[in-house]
């Protein structure tokens, strides 16, 4: 009675998530990206809808283990593509190569044709899948990270936190998916939960992130870090291994310091593009004079402003961290504590009353 209950459960769920995707607000799908993934997750949530219905209609978990080990292959295969599809859909800015695209397809006929014969032989095909789009969403989550790093002044990778989860969440569920065909009791109930609950996270996390113009401040700092380096290479000719000029270099050194002498980096909203204008260079120059220094726009940046941080912290020891953090040009006192401590190994109170 308990599975009719967990499936009844899990259709309602399902259902309740295609309507909340299909409902979004249209801000949220103004960008053809994001509507697009929006489509992409929807039609996952309601294929596994669909599976939990035919699981529940047919009995085929009391029944017939074979059977529901089939279905639940058939179904949850193409649902792990389109949940993994529209994560890498808004990573890449709404590109996907072929195989990203198809390579769900021959890995649904082998595992159906496999099924028949093995219940772990036909579940290795849909774990192959789910490590190939694992392995490639970690490879973009390093590019955004990077891209991001070296556009804004301030660590925004909070942004992030959903789609590192649901890629966790993805891979998880195709590893724990022919497992639960074992179990019975207890611990089919725990992963019923523990499943349904990442399905819900994922979709209300993707919800929330439409329609919170985060994917637009990640595709800013992707399509400045794109023209930074086709800049880099139309106007000075360099790879990614190659250096900068020394004249060009020094030009920018020059600049810099002197930027750095009227303490111009005390001002707040300084992405790389605004904090090249100000400093009197083309933004692929700064990029490029950092690339060398081997250093990324935020820590660099950061540093100067940690630096303010300590000459501010003994010219006035009165002053409170939200004060110090407002003239050293943080975002907020609670970013500013967290980037202290992390580049001196102190808190600000602490530093302060050494």
């Amino acid at each position: 009675m308990y599975i009719e209950l967990m499936q009844f459960s899990a259709i309602l769920l399902m259902v309740l998530l295609t309507l909340k995707l299909l409902a979004l607000p249209p801000r949220a799908l103004n960008d053809s990206r994001v509507n697009k993934s929006r489509w992409m997750m929807a039609a996952g949530s309601a294929l596994l809808g669909t599976q939990f219905l035919l699981q529940y209609l047919l009995g085929l978990r009391a029944s017939n283990v074979d059977a529901a080990l089939t279905l639940n292959l058939a179904f949850f295969i193409p649902c792990s593509a389109l949940f993994s599809l529209s994560v890498i859909n808004l990573q890449r800015r709404g590109f996907l190569s072929r195989q990203e695209k198809y390579i769900g397809i021959p890995v649904w006929i082998l595992a159906l044709a496999l099924s028949h014969r093995s219940v772990i032989l036909a579940s290795l095909p849909y774990a192959g899948m789910q490590i190939y789009y694992t392995v490639r969403q970690m490879h973009y989550m390093r590019m955004i990270r990077h891209a991001m790093a070296n556009y804004y002044e301030s660590d925004i990778n909070d942004l992030l936190q959903w789609m590192q989860w649901a890629i966790f969440i993805l891979a998880t569920i195709a590893v724990m998916v022919p497992l639960v065909i074992f179990i019975q009791g207890p611990s089919l109930a725990v992963f019923a939960i523990l499943f349904l609950i990442g399905i819900f996270y994922l979709v209300d996390c993707f919800s929330f992130y439409s329609v919170s113009y985060g994917h637009v401040k990640i595709a800013e700092a992707q399509q400045n870090e794109e023209d930074v380096m086709s800049e880099e290479a139309d106007k000075m000719h360099l790879s990614n291994e190659e250096r900068m000029p020394s004249a060009a270099f020094h030009r920018v050194e020059l600049a810099v310091n002197n930027w750095i002498d009227h303490r111009n980096y005390l001002q707040t909203g300084l992405n790389l593009p605004n904090a090249a204008e100000a400093i009197g260079v083309p933004r692929y120059l700064l990029s490029a004079w950092l690339k060398q220094k081997g250093e990324r726009y935020n820590d660099w940046l950061t540093a100067l402003r940690i630096d303010e941080a300590k000459q501010v912290m003994r010219a006035h020891p009165e002053w409170s961290n939200e004060t110090i953090a407002q003239h050293c040009g943080f975002s907020d006192r609670t970013y500013f504590q967290r980037k202290f401590k992390q580049i001196t190994g102190l808190t600000p109170n602490d530093y302060q009353s050494q």
